[in-house]
């Protein structure tokens, strides 16, 4: 698939909001708004995955705080860091976990890190995708600026189509299918199911998790979870994997354009289970809230747990077959 290095306009609208609202949910204090550069943080378990450097970039990765969490921009080289559990745990269920940032930013922390580490937790091998973003300018200062000069203007608020858009993600469905291929290939070793591989994913996140169950050809999704992703109505192929939605009543972004991904599903006769909460905004992730959406973990967990995905492998098939 062709790379494009630009979205379409109202896409790249779409996703730059979602990169400037990825924790306008979190309760921090106020001067945790503020974009602080950091060092890149050691990540001695991150693995390469080999879908190579970005086309023409020229500007290389950098990190910054905000919000209280950690966030990549300018990612050139994919990486893929394994949170493997306890072997005693084990469920043989692994999932692809893609962070969002409007592909200009990954938060690493909300929407990486702490998601595969409660899935560890739950005996989930989790791997967190770091996946090739589009260029900004180096300096914060200039990234701030390239996201101001693009909201400018009208929002299309969720008038995203779900296929042309996919036509611009080259890259990142290169870096997801790898992640797939990886794991398989390493799932004796890492006592993982290849049949019982997911991915769930985060605002943009949640656009390339939808979009490699699409166009991702061998990566062959098991289930998806998509969390505050758009939910624009698609061609739901016969082969789609259950999936699971989480999204907020009050997120600016994708609340307020219908639920034509949920129908697409439901119509296409595959399993769907959507929660919208009444309060959340856009980005709640794992930041600790009052709200009810802080539960979307707790329900995804349920719903794994429903599907025989937080069984043994052995017990699941044992299950299966009565």
């Amino acid at each position: 698939m062709p790379f494009r290095s630009h979205f379409p306009s109202a896409f790249a609208r779409v996703a730059l909001i979602a990169a400037s609202l990825c924790a306008v949910a979190a309760p921090v204090a106020a001067q945790d708004d503020a974009m602080t550069p950091i060092a890149i943080p050691a990540q001695p378990d991150a693995i390469e995955l080999g879908t190579g450097p970005l086309p023409d970039a020229k500007t290389p990765e950098a990190w910054h705080r905000q919000y209280g969490s950690m966030f990549a921009r300018n990612v050139t080289i994919a990486t893929l860091t394994p949170f493997l559990p306890d072997p005693a745990k084990a469920t043989g269920t692994a999932v692809i976990v893609a962070p969002g940032g409007g592909f200009r930013s990954l938060s690493m922390e909300n929407e990486g890190w702490q998601v595969a580490q409660a899935l560890a937790d739950r005996g989930v091998a989790a791997f967190v995708l770091k996946y090739r973003l589009n260029q900004t300018p180096p300096d914060l200062d200039g990234f701030a600026q390239s996201i101001r000069e693009m909201l400018s203007g009208p929002v299309p608020r969720h008038r995203v189509d779900p296929m042309s858009s996919i036509a611009t993600l080259g890259p990142q469905i290169a870096d997801a299918r790898a992640a797939f291929a990886l794991v398989r290939s390493r799932a004796d070793e890492w006592n993982i199911d290849r049949n019982r591989i997911g991915m769930v994913g985060f605002s943009a996140g949640a656009m390339l998790t939808i979009a490699t169950a699409l166009a991702g050809e061998d990566a062959k999704p098991a289930f998806l979870g998509d969390i505050y992703g758009p939910l624009a109505p698609l061609d739901v192929p016969a082969d789609a994997p259950p999936l699971f939605v989480a999204l907020a009543a009050d997120d600016p972004l994708f609340a307020n354009g219908g639920f034509g991904l949920i129908e697409s599903w439901r119509a296409a006769g595959h399993p769907v289970e959507f929660h919208f909460y009444e309060q959340g905004g856009h980005g709640f992730g794992m930041y600790p809230k009052p709200t009810t959406s802080t539960q979307w973990f707790h329900n995804f967990a349920a719903w794994m747990k429903m599907h025989g995905w937080l069984e043994p492998r052995n017990a699941a098939a044992q299950e299966a077959t009565r």
